[in-house]
C-alpha cells in the first residue's frame, strides 16, 4: 500500500512539473520564432510579412525566418535591434508578470522597438498606457523570461 501511494505521489509530482514546465525565452511555434513572421519587415514594411523557410537564421535558441535576403542580413547584423521585446511574448502580459502568446497583427513599434500583444483587445488596453506598461514589462522581464 505504501508503494502504491508513493507511485501516486510521483505521478502527481511529475505531472505537475510538466504543466509548469518553462516556456522558451522566445515565443516560438511550429512555424518558428514569432510564428514564422519576418521581424525586420515590421520595421521596413510596417506590416506582418511571413518569412521563407529558405531564409532562416538561428538566434537565441529559435529559428527566425525572413521574407528577403536583405532582411536576413539586417537581422544577422543586429538581432537585438530587430527581435521583438520580451521574446515576442505579450508586452501587456509581461507587464502583468507572465508570458502569453501573441498574434502578429498586434504589433507596435515604440521608440524603435517591436512589441506584440495577445490579441486586439489586449493591444487596446496596452495602448492606453504604453509608457507605464513598457516600464513594468522591462522591470518584470528578467524574472518572467525564466518562467
Amino acid at each position: 500500500m505504501k508503494q502504491h501511494k508513493f507511485k501516486i505521489v510521483l505521478i502527481l509530482l511529475f505531472g505537475t512539473m510538466s504543466v509548469m514546465a518553462q516556456k522558451p525565452e522566445v515565443f516560438t511555434t511550429e512555424a518558428g520564432a514569432i510564428q514564422g513572421y519576418d521581424p525586420v519587415a515590421f520595421f521596413k514594411e510596417q506590416k506582418p510579412v511571413i518569412g521563407k523557410k529558405k531564409l532562416s537564421y538561428s538566434w537565441n535558441e529559435s529559428s527566425w525566418y525572413f521574407s528577403t535576403p536583405e532582411n536576413l542580413e539586417a537581422f544577422k547584423a543586429d538581432p537585438t535591434h530587430y527581435a521583438p521585446q520580451f521574446g515576442g511574448w505579450c508586452a501587456y502580459g509581461t507587464a502583468a508578470g507572465h508570458k502569453s502568446p501573441t498574434q502578429p497583427e498586434t504589433w507596435t513599434i515604440v521608440d524603435d522597438k517591436l512589441y506584440f500583444n495577445y490579441n486586439a483587445e489586449v493591444k487596446k488596453l496596452w495602448n492606453k498606457n504604453q509608457k507605464e506598461m513598457i516600464e513594468k514589462a522591462n522591470k518584470n522581464w528578467p524574472t518572467v523570461k525564466k518562467e
